[in-house]
């Protein structure tokens, strides 16, 4: 159990006296007019390679500063005796006074810490740390999905904060939302001093900065990051609701402008205020990238939401004004070979990545649900209730007769749940899954985006094994505790195993993360939980631990 003032231990403990080993100074240190420099928004790194890391942080200076110059350094101690690379950069307004700068020169597998200096204003020290290179016994991540700020505190990341030995922290997107305040998950936003900032969705560029601004003043969050680098991907609320490659479900053309606009200005805000290193810099859309931990494992970061997404199927689309089903018709479109999720240029980068890795785990950090969740089409299309299905079921097994209307709810076709994950786009997940069991490769995949926990094997259309999916919790946002308010979570996800042939393990009612340790011989997926985000005093335990065995006879999930 934490205290209120504990998610500050971190920061607190590696903060530095201001006479430490000089960096080079944000202007003058006599030049009164920066007296109130600030680093309000903590630090970062990011996207840690063997010889070098991104290291990030703002500089919050007063209004109508001029640009600024902003030293750096990287040492091997907290004290800063063991200086191994500094040197200074410029920011100012053109990209809101964020910092970011790729410390080269660095050893491989090593920990560093890194500060900034600005008008002789030290800020917080960070911790870091490269990739190993070679023979790698170990990598331990701490995968993150879904921060939603005016949801509730973010005490996964401060339990995560508590971890000395994470080598980096995966976040799989919607880092933070674009809903004005009072919008989606703000119910109890006031109490907690939560609202969001600011009040409006966030449409212009100032909007996304704003909120960025302020979901890194949390405390929690600017723990974590200081306390390991970050991989990251973005999934659609970064932009807004339902992205797709050319629009989005809560972008309304009319009232907020051209989506290409809209895209580009949060895609601009998303590389201020991330620790990302752009693959390359004329295309900010494109951060599609990967990671290799030696001979362990090669992480594969991939964007399923905004550089090739064909749009979404809706249902509606498919129900008739009787209520039925036009089931051929949804077929035919949904299984489209023409329709991408990744896009072409990236699905031929993902085969190449692959087939040159020599690692023995592939492992593809991305946005959405790959494994199979397909649920009766009465229960998705909202015909028969949760309670009523399985009040069928419970007849079955009792031996107790069906009416005509029962026996055909219970026969009728499993349909996706979920058309915004790759269930949406069936075609596209068969290229992905036949590439990994052509090259003969142990894959694991993780995802975000549900906001629930999820464990899933993973096979082919002709049922072929591939590898397993750990879908991760969110940090705040709510599952599926908020649409069967009447139901025991636990309830639901035993029903949803049951009902789910690939699904092994869900949890729908609780906030968390999955810390991943890979070894040569096994990767295991530690689920670990927050028992509240309504108040920053908690308990976290481990609800559930699993794990998948390397070689083509073990690409499924076992207990841990």
């Amino acid at each position: 159990m934490t205290q209120s003032n504990a998610r500050r231990k971190f920061i607190r403990n590696f903060s530095v006296a201001l006479s430490a080993i000089p960096l080079a100074a944000c202007g003058g240190d006599d030049d009164a007019s920066y007296e109130s420099i600030t680093y309000a928004h903590g630090v970062a790194s990011g996207d840690p390679l063997a010889d070098r890391v991104i290291l990030w942080t703002r500089i919050s200076a007063p209004s109508g500063a001029d640009d600024l110059d902003v030293g750096w350094s990287v040492a091997e101690d907290s004290d800063f005796a063991k200086v191994v690379a500094s040197g200074t950069t410029r920011t100012g307004a053109a990209r809101d006074f964020t910092v970011k700068v790729d410390a080269t020169g660095l050893s491989a597998n090593r920990r560093y810490y890194y500060r900034f200096r600005c008008q002789g204003v030290d800020s917080p020290v960070g911790r870091t740390k490269t990739l190993p290179t070679g023979s790698v016994a170990q990598a331990r991540f701490a995968v993150f999905s879904c921060s939603n700020y005016p949801a509730g505190y973010f005490n996964v990341y401060g339990d995560a904060a508590k971890f000395d030995d994470i080598d980096v922290g995966l976040h799989l997107g919607d880092y933070i939302y674009e809903y004005a305040a009072g919008g989606y998950a703000s119910q109890n936003a006031a109490a907690m001093g939560r609202v969001s900032q600011p009040a409006t969705e966030i449409i212009t560029l100032t909007d996304y900065r704003r909120r960025y601004q302020q979901y890194r003043t949390d405390p929690d969050l600017q723990a974590v990051h200081a306390r390991m680098p970050f991989i990251t991907v973005w999934d659609d609320h970064e932009l807004t609701n339902d992205t797709w490659r050319d629009g989005a479900e809560n972008h309304d053309p009319a009232t907020e402008g051209l989506w290409a606009a809209r895209r580009q200005m949060a895609i601009q805000a998303y590389h201020e205020w991330m620790p990302i290193r752009q693959p390359e810099a004329a295309r900010p859309d494109r951060i599609y990238r990967s990671f290799d931990f030696g001979n362990l494992l090669s992480l594969h970061m991939l964007d399923t939401r905004v550089i090739g997404r064909d749009k979404q199927l809706a249902y509606a689309g498919y129900v008739g004004a009787d209520r039925s089903f036009n089931a051929a018709a949804f077929t035919a479109d949904v299984t489209n070979p023409a329709r991408q999720l990744m896009g072409a240029e990236q699905t031929t980068w993902l085969q190449g990545q692959m087939a040159k890795s020599t690692a023995t785990w592939q492992i593809l950090g991305q946005q959405v649900l790959m494994a199979r969740m397909l649920l009766p089409a009465p229960m998705v299309l909202g015909t028969v209730g949760y309670a009523a299905y399985f009040a069928i079921a419970a007849k079955v097994q009792a031996g107790v007769a069906l009416s005509e209307t029962e026996q055909q709810q219970l026969a009728a076709t499993p349909v996706p749940y979920n058309l915004d994950a790759w269930d949406g786009y069936p075609a596209a997940r068969e290229t992905v899954l036949a590439m990994a069991r052509t090259l003969n490769k142990n894959l694991v995949v993780l995802a975000g985006d549900t906001h629930n926990a999820w464990a899933s094997d993973l096979a082919d259309a002709s049922g072929q094994a591939v590898g397993v999916e750990f879908g991760v919790p969110s940090v705040t946002s709510p599952g599926f505790e908020s649409y069967f308010p009447t139901f025991p979570a636990a309830t639901v996800a035993r029903g949803m195993e049951q009902l789910i042939g690939p699904l092994q393990y869900a949890e729908t009612g609780a906030r968390g993360f999955v810390v991943l340790t890979v070894t040569p011989t096994e990767t295991r997926a530690e689920y670990r939980y927050v028992d509240t985000i309504r108040s920053q005093t908690y308990t976290a335990s481990v609800g559930k631990v699993l794990r998948m065995l390397p070689g083509a006879a073990n690409r499924k999930i076992v207990a841990g």
